[in-house]
C-alpha cells in the first residue's frame, strides 16, 4: 500500500504536456523555406510561371524591364490549319533548289528619293555587268539618276513611316520585283546611307558562296525586345520566339520566297506590332523578320547584318557619320570587325558577342556600312581611290 501511494502521489503531481504551439510553429517555417526555395529555384532555372501565388509577375508583366526569368518551356500544342498550310507551303520552298548559271546579286535601295552616293555605287558596280541587278523604291520623289546602272531602276512605290508597317511593305515589294529575275540569288537590303566597305568581287563572293542568310536575330529581355511582344500574337508566336533585329538584311533566294508567301505571321505583325499599341513601341522592321525566321527556319540565317550600324549612343537612332568621321582609318576599322555584339535593353544591359562564322571560318562581320551624310560623298570618293581592302 505505501508504495502504490507513493506512485499514486507521483502522478498527481507530473508536470503538463507541453503545447504542440512550437512544433506547429516550426513545421510552418519549414514548408514556407521549401516553398520559397522552390520559387527560387524555379527562378534561377527561367521556368517561373504567373501563376504562382505572391509572385511578382504581374508587375513583370507591366514593367518586363524588371524582369529576368525567361518563360516556361513550350507546352505540345495542336497547330491551327493556317499553320499546318503555312508549314507545308515553308517547307517546300526550303527544300526548293535555287539553281542559275549566271547568279546575281540583288542591290535594293529603300529612300525617301535621291540617292547621295549615287557616283560611289557607279564605281563599285563598273566591270561587274551581269553579276547584279539594281532596284530603287522612292517613297517620296523620283529625281533623275545620273548613273547608268540607276537610271528607270525605280520600281512602283508608296509612302513610307518610320516604325510602321509601310516600312516592311515596302521592303516587301522590292523582294517581290527582284525575285522576278530568276538569276537573282541574293537580295541585299540598303538605304540611301549606305555605302560598300569592300570591292564588288570581295563582297560577290562573300554573298554567293555562303548558304545563308544574314538576318540579325537575338533575344533581348528588355522593354525593346520582349517588352514589345503583345499576347494577341498568340497562339502562333509564342514569347519564346519573339526576336530582335536590325531591318537590313541579306537573304537568299529561297529565304527571300518565304518572306513573300508568308502571311500567317506577318498578319499577326500588321494587326499587333504597332507604334503606342498597349502602350508599347512595337517596330514591325526590327521584330517580323528574326520572328519569322527563329521560327521558320533558325539554322539557315547567320544572326548578324552584313550592314554595321553604331548604336553606341543607345537612343532611337544609329551614329550618324559626318565629314569629320569620315577617314581611312574609320572604314579600315569597321571593315576589320569579326564578332558581332548586341546588347539587351534591360537594366543590366547585357552584352551578347559571337564570332562572324562564314562557312566555319571567323571573318570579317560587315561588307557595307550606314549612316554617312551626303555631304562626306567627296571624302569617300577620295579614299576608295586608294582603299586597298579587297
Amino acid at each position: 500500500m505505501g508504495y502504490m501511494q507513493m506512485l499514486t502521489t507521483r502522478s498527481r503531481h507530473r508536470s503538463p504536456m507541453k503545447k504542440p504551439t512550437t512544433m506547429i510553429l516550426l513545421l510552418c517555417i519549414f514548408l514556407l523555406s521549401a516553398y520559397y526555395y522552390f520559387i527560387h529555384q524555379l527562378i534561377i532555372k527561367g521556368t517561373l510561371v504567373c501563376y504562382i501565388p505572391f509572385s511578382s509577375c504581374g508587375k513583370c508583366e507591366k514593367y518586363p524591364d524588371s524582369c529576368d526569368y525567361l518563360p516556361p518551356p513550350a507546352i505540345e500544342r495542336k497547330y491551327t490549319n493556317d499553320e499546318i498550310a503555312s508549314h507545308v507551303v515553308v517547307r517546300d520552298i526550303l527544300n526548293a533548289p535555287c539553281l542559275s548559271k549566271n547568279p546575281k546579286i540583288a542591290f535594293m535601295f529603300l529612300t525617301p528619293g535621291s540617292l547621295p552616293f549615287e557616283r560611289l555605287w557607279d564605281k563599285f558596280f563598273q566591270g561587274h555587268e551581269g553579276k547584279f541587278s539594281v532596284y530603287v523604291h522612292s517613297s517620296k520623289t523620283k529625281p533623275l539618276r545620273m548613273s547608268r546602272y540607276f537610271i528607270n531602276q525605280d520600281i512602283p512605290s508608296d509612302e513610307v513611316h518610320w516604325g510602321n508597317i509601310s516600312m516592311f511593305d515596302a521592303e516587301r515589294r522590292l523582294l517581290a520585283n527582284a525575285l522576278q529575275d530568276p538569276h537573282n540569288q541574293r537580295f541585299v537590303l540598303l538605304s540611301d546611307s549606305c555605302i560598300p566597305l569592300h570591292s564588288f568581287g570581295y563582297i560577290y563572293d562573300y554573298l554567293i558562296n555562303t548558304n545563308v542568310s544574314f538576318v540579325e536575330c537575338f533575344e533581348d529581355i528588355g522593354p525593346q525586345g520582349n517588352g514589345r511582344y503583345s499576347r494577341h500574337m498568340l497562339p502562333e508566336i509564342q514569347m519564346k520566339d519573339f526576336r530582335k533585329g536590325g531591318q537590313w538584311f541579306t537573304l537568299k533566294r529561297q529565304h527571300a520566297l518565304v518572306v513573300i508567301a508568308d502571311n500567317l505571321y506577318y498578319s499577326k505583325f500588321r494587326a499587333y506590332c504597332k507604334l503606342g499599341f498597349e502602350g508599347k513601341y512595337c517596330i514591325v522592321d526590327e521584330q517580323y523578320l528574326p520572328t519569322l525566321f527563329n521560327i521558320v527556319d533558325p539554322g539557315g540565317i547567320a544572326n548578324w547584318s552584313v550592314t554595321h550600324v553604331d548604336w553606341s549612343k543607345r537612343g532611337w537612332h544609329p551614329k550618324t557619320y559626318g565629314v569629320e568621321d569620315v577617314t581611312y582609318q574609320l572604314l579600315n576599322n569597321i571593315s576589320s570587325v569579326d564578332v558581332s555584339m548586341h546588347v539587351t535593353s534591360n537594366m543590366k544591359k547585357e552584352i551578347k558577342r559571337q564570332p562572324c562564322l562564314w562557312n566555319g571560318i571567323q571573318r570579317p562581320c560587315y561588307l557595307f556600312a550606314r549612316k554617312f551624310t551626303p555631304q562626306t560623298i567627296d571624302k569617300l570618293l577620295h579614299i576608295f581611290s586608294n582603299y586597298s581592302i579587297n
